[in-house]
């Protein structure tokens, strides 16, 4: 089984924001520090969570456990349904990508347990070149 660790972080909501996703497989491990520019902190989430389904479709991963430490994702992703319809579009795109994988399911872990995930999102901010400040 592939485990996924994703965390999306932006600095200021809206501000310059990354996605991190860690993940272990067969004693390996990948990580990943991708700069999203400029968006909120929610909508981070998302992007996270769709680039994190879309390395796994790639690599043509077919059982994938997933872990968020955003309680809004994963209800989202549980629900199949997000109250701002802003997102509505980025929940569509992560069903879609989950749909491709055989098993996938999604936990809600403590920041405690995502920290690897945070790390990387963090790295992701510094990456964003906006206006000579990062």
């Amino acid at each position: 089984m592939v485990e996924v660790y994703i965390d999306g972080a932006s600095a200021g909501n809206p501000g310059p924001s990354g996605a991190g996703i860690f993940i272990k497989y067969d004693g390996k491990a990948e990580k990943f520090s991708i700069p999203l520019g400029e968006m909120e902190n929610h909508a981070a989430e998302f992007h996270a969570l769709i680039l994190a389904l879309e390395i796994c479709v790639n690599n043509n991963y077919q059982v994938v456990s997933f872990r968020t430490d955003s309680q809004a994702v994963n209800r989202a992703i549980e629900k199949e349904y997000v109250k701002n319809k802003a997102y509505a579009p980025l929940l569509e795109k992560a069903l879609e990508l989950s749909k491709q994988i055989d098993l996938f399911f999604m936990k809600w872990v403590p920041g405690s347990e995502n920290k690897a995930a945070d790390e990387l999102a963090r790295a992701a901010i510094r990456l964003n070149k906006t206006k000579g400040e990062y």
